[in-house]
């Protein structure tokens, strides 16, 4: 297949989780033998942290604005088997307008932001990445956020017919058992973007344990922390990190927390693609609670739970030989079940069936 794909962005990993979860998928769809045409606006402040030059065995289009590139995209779209638009797009809605009027390609929306979306609209607020007729015209509506909630809502609120979860994932290429290094050694890690809405999770499981652990190190990796955060004299701080530099950051932690944006956690079922990073790095996992999250890891087993310091604390007290065997089981099960090849033929399934239900659709008509 020719799948077009009208995203946030795949060049820069800065301040989003989008942009890894991409190549992931994105070099594994070439792998099985299909070729991929990525549509990306050129912003500033990406352009400014781009790790991500060039799509292998297939096309980055950089435009600076979408009458620029409309004609570009019309000439990939007629020409292409899928096309895929996502949440947070900046064009999404002349894309999509480009799709349907061309008639050419089944028509996906991939909402990589599920719960913030649904945020959105029951707080009667717009969203800017889906037009006024909702989902209703896409053939195929893929969701970062599982669950029975998301179906009924985007079935109800945006008229989306068929809805399936695609979950993260971990390329396992560049995520990956390493050496430790130094640099980051830490009894604690946290790797993720400044996001007030995680700060009241971040600061009951890592910044209070953090005080009351002066004896241990504490590190945290991400772009935007305000100068006004909570840190003391043990948190040490590596400002963004690039995804090359995410399994030297995991190998050298003890254990790695997870925590979960406030949305994503009242919805459940939504796993961070960090927790499959840490998983695949082969270090423990510790994480905040929300409904479905054994549905990917087992807690006690597989992860820990921490709903507040004193968890973290007890997390922390546990011995190596506990803690590791806790990494193992988690790796196993990630690398069976979560990494980029497993979504990339999920993908691919779906997309089939798809096609394979418009195709009896369009003989009915026809009939």
């Amino acid at each position: 297949m020719k799948i077009v794909i009208f995203g946030l962005t795949i060049s820069s990993s800065w301040g989003n989780g989008h942009a890894t979860l991409w190549r992931g998928l994105c070099k594994h769809l070439t792998r099985l033998g299909h070729s991929v045409v990525f549509y990306e606006r050129d912003v500033p402040y990406y352009a400014g942290a781009r790790d991500f030059n060039e799509l292998p065995g297939g096309r980055l289009r950089l435009f600076s604005h979408w009458e620029e590139t409309r004609s570009l995209a019309r000439d990939d779209v007629r020409d292409a088997d899928v096309a895929i638009v996502t949440s947070y797009c900046p064009d999404a809605i002349a894309a999509t307008d480009l799709i349907m009027s061309e008639g050419r390609a089944i028509p996906v929306f991939y909402d990589l932001d599920t719960p913030i979306t649904l945020a959105r609209l029951l707080a009667g607020e717009s969203v800017p990445y889906i037009g006024p007729r909702g989902l209703r015209d896409f053939a195929l509506v893929l969701s970062f956020t599982g669950g029975p909630r998301v179906t009924q809502e985007f079935r109800d609120r945006l008229g989306a017919a068929d809805i399936h979860p695609l979950y993260g994932h971990v390329d396992s290429d560049i995520h990956r058992p390493v050496p430790p290094q130094p640099h980051y050694r830490a009894d604690l890690s946290y790797l993720g973007t400044y996001s007030q809405d995680r700060q009241r999770g971040l600061e009951a499981l890592f910044v209070e344990p953090a005080r009351a652990r002066q004896d241990l190190r504490f590190l945290i990796g991400g772009a935007q922390y305000p100068d006004d955060f909570p840190w003391s004299s043990n948190i040490y701080f590596v400002r963004h990190l690039p995804p090359s530099e995410h399994a030297p950051f995991f190998a050298s932690s003890r254990l790695t927390l997870n925590v979960t944006r406030k949305a994503m956690a009242e919805m459940g079922w939504c796993p961070s693609g960090r927790l499959f990073e840490a998983a695949a790095c082969g270090v423990p996992l510790l994480s905040d609670d929300w409904p479905g999250i054994e549905a990917f890891f087992t807690p006690g087993r597989e992860i820990l739970i921490a709903r507040d310091a004193q968890d973290t604390l007890a997390a922390l007290a546990m011995s190596n030989a506990e803690l590791q065997a806790i990494a193992r089981c988690a790796y196993e099960r990630t690398m069976d079940q979560h990494t980029s090849d497993r979504r990339a033929r999920e993908l691919v399934l779906l997309l089939e069936q798809a096609e394979s239900s418009g195709a009896h659709q369009q003989q009915s008509e026809e009939a």
